[in-house]
């Protein structure tokens, strides 16, 4: 591809509202323009990467076994409304009408569309087990969409669906979506791991991440210093034995705390430490009142309330219903003589403690010396708190550590969630009616390009790995005015596109250090400068990875270039 007539429009600024590396170099070298908020084009450049990556994508799934279709974006509610996640799916599911006034959805993801062509054309056990996938555009309309095209509301995605009789094919069917899914990121040269994570609006109870290891990602993994745990901190399980004080219970006791609405002012305030505090929080769990108590020290994770009530949704009371249900506001709440109609949970940190201080459900009031069992009983004690660093590994070898990273693949194990939903069934050899059992699986593919540039790049431009590189070659001829230079770049261009290698060709008449520079940011593997040795018939390589740079005369340089790129 000759650059001249290229569109890559490169930028020497970086934009001002690209807050980490990928977004900006991204715009810069010209990948992707953004057309509204969380809304981008890929220009040419960008959207051979796309391809590079789903060619990958492809040829691990067909090894695998499964098999490409495409279905549509435009799905009609029905389906949504059958399998009960209209609602539940939330402010991010694009709804909208046709001029008939029917209700559509732009899918976010395809469980309820392939669910219904299965249910409609597969009734026997002999056609199963069966996986599709496709590799498609999807929405949704992120409240804050940023980073580029890490968090959009309209992206590429590869998912896949797996359909099998009982639940040891899903086991089998889920292992080969697993490991092929951990050949592709590996193939794509990321620096990953695959974590045991939550569901979500997905259902379904099995499942793992794929995540890019980054200090930009919006998850925080748990990982164990000792032993291959890890998993999302929202799902990370907390074993840890909490051992009851040797202290005598004390007289329950009112005390004044003006203003004092967060742990730490009402710690300091009282002159004690954040583990002898209880923190009180009232969430709405599907539509009931919920009070949860932990630690001081300790953060409430929401998503483990929601696993606990087995439950749709688990939100934050709002100030309004806080005062509803506990006649106070946030910062003073508190389980001693609580309205008997709000349910109590704890952390099991909570059941060891002993003349803790909690809120007193009354403005700028607090109590002390607050038992549990004596004063307040609570529904159950549980984990109900986020992991810490320093928290003993789940699996019990080793201790907890933080990484952030970016999600670039999920799997999940849907059981017949959404085949009994929607009617999904079968015959099996005995001419019996049952559910199939299904698994979910996606890969964000242009979520995927961008965690590559966050982990492969320098502070020239982008360095690709050769197996999404856009191009193999960067041919650059010094001055495409010299005739020794040209006609050897020429002669070059035509000669390495006969052996099959793809090269973009900087026939631009730019001055050398716009030339250089534009190449080291496009980052691909070898640069090929034709200078004033050209009449030697020598040229330069410079390998973009190391920044090597090497003479080679001509009749040596297919050779080069096999030994660096194979």
């Amino acid at each position: 591809m000759r650059q001249s007539t290229y569109l890559a429009p490169t930028l020497r600024d970086i934009p001002s509202d690209a807050e980490v590396k990928s977004h900006q170099l991204m715009l810069r070298a010209g990948l992707i323009r953004q057309s509204t908020s969380g809304v981008y084009s890929f220009l040419p450049l960008g959207f051979k990467v796309l391809q590079k990556v789903e060619a990958l994508i492809r040829e691990e799934m067909n090894a695998a076994g499964a098999q490409e279709m495409f279905m549509p974006s435009i799905q009609p509610a029905e389906l949504w409304q059958e399998s009960g996640r209209w609602e539940a799916y939330g402010p991010e599911l694009m709804r909208l009408k046709d001029r008939h006034e029917r209700e559509f959805a732009l899918g976010p993801t395809h469980e309820e569309v392939i669910t219904s062509i299965v249910r409609d054309d597969i009734r026997s056990y002999k056609k199963l087990p069966m996986t599709l996938y496709q590799i498609q555009t999807k929405f949704r309309d992120e409240r804050r969409p940023r980073f580029g095209v890490l968090r959009g509301r309209e992206f590429l995605m590869k998912d896949a669906y797996s359909f099998d009789t009982d639940f040891e094919g899903l086991d089998e069917s889920y292992q080969k979506m697993y490991d092929a899914y951990t050949k592709v990121f590996s193939r794509c040269a990321l620096n990953f791991r695959a974590v045991v994570a939550d569901s979500g609006a997905m259902g379904g109870k099995d499942t793992h991440e794929f995540m890019v290891l980054s200090n930009i990602g919006e998850d925080t993994i748990a990982y164990s210093d000792e032993s291959d745990f890890a998993a999302n901190i929202e799902i990370a399980p907390v074993k840890v034995q909490y051992e009851k004080p040797d202290e005598a219970p004390a007289e329950l006791e009112t005390v004044s705390t003006p203003g004092q609405k967060t742990i730490e002012d009402v710690a300091a305030y009282l002159d004690t430490d954040h583990t002898r505090c209880i923190k009180s929080m009232l969430f709405i769990v599907d539509e009931e009142p919920v009070l949860v108590l932990v630690r001081g020290d300790h953060e409430v994770n929401d998503v483990k309330i929601k696993h606990y009530f087995d439950a749709v949704q688990a939100e934050l009371a709002t100030e309004e219903e806080t005062k509803q249900w506990l006649k106070a506001e946030s910062g003073y709440l508190g389980p001693v003589e609580a309205d008997k109609q709000v349910k109590i949970i704890a952390d099991t940190a909570v059941e060891a403690m002993v003349n803790a201080v909690c809120g007193a459900n009354e403005k700028d009031k607090h109590l002390k010396n607050v038992n549990p069992g004596r004063d307040f009983k609570a529904e159950a004690y549980t984990d109900l708190r986020n992991i810490q660093e320093g928290d003993p590994s789940p699996d019990g070898k080793g201790t907890i550590k933080f990484k952030e990273g970016i999600e670039v693949g999920h799997v999940f194990k849907l059981g017949t969630r959404y085949s009994e939903a929607l009617g999904a069934t079968f015959l099996d050899a005995q001419g019996k009616s049952k559910p199939m059992v299904m698994g979910s699986y996606g890969i964000g593919v242009s979520r995927t390009v961008a965690a590559i540039i966050e982990e492969h790049h320098d502070e020239d431009g982008i360095v690709w790995p050769l197996s999404v590189a856009p191009f193999h070659v960067h041919l650059v001829p010094v001055n495409i005015k010299q005739d020794a230079q040209r006609e050897l770049a020429d002669l070059l261009y035509d000669k390495l596109q006969s052996k099959r290698y793809d090269v973009l060709y900087d026939d631009r008449p730019e001055r050398p250090g716009v030339k250089f520079k534009d190449a080291d940011l496009f980052g691909l593997p070898l640069r090929i400068t034709v200078g004033k040795k050209a009449d030697e018939g020598i040229v330069e390589v410079k390998i973009r990875k190391t920044g090597d740079v090497l003479e080679v005369h001509t009749d040596e340089l297919l050779e080069t270039i096999e030994k660096y790129l194979g």
